[in-house]
């Protein structure tokens, strides 16, 4: 059972995600916000997985990848970006950053789970 890290500022998404990845036998921490996921991340280094959205308060999901590129523990950590509103070259450059994956919204379960898969290690 892998720990994975949502962070999701819309509670419907959410709960979404948070079915998919309990459904899966994982072990879900869900963040409101990018700071709170960077916190998250900080004091929990067990986290196998993080996805988050781009748009969210406090702090987006672009600058909670920067935050996370820069740690040496997190180098290796799964990023999967999930968004709505992203184009072509927003997608390109946050894998230029170092998102893992990109997921667009309304999310496939299907497709949730197989990204999911690929990258958790059990």
């Amino acid at each position: 059972m892998a720990k994975i890290l949502i962070a999701e500022d819309d509670l419907i998404t959410r709960k979404v995600l948070y079915k998919i990845v309990e459904g899966m036998g994982h072990s879900v921490i869900m963040s409101p916000n990018g700071r709170h996921a960077w916190e998250t991340l900080e004091t929990n280094p067990d986290i196998s997985m993080l996805i988050t959205d781009v748009m969210m308060p406090e702090m987006d999901g672009r600058e909670l990848i920067e935050l996370v590129r820069a740690r040496e523990e997190f180098q290796n950590l799964p990023i999967i970006i999930i968004s709505a509103v992203v184009g072509p070259k927003a997608v390109a450059n946050l894998l230029k950053m170092g998102a893992t994956l990109f997921l667009s919204k309304p999310l496939k379960v299907d497709e949730t789970r197989k990204y999911i898969e690929r990258w958790v290690e059990v």
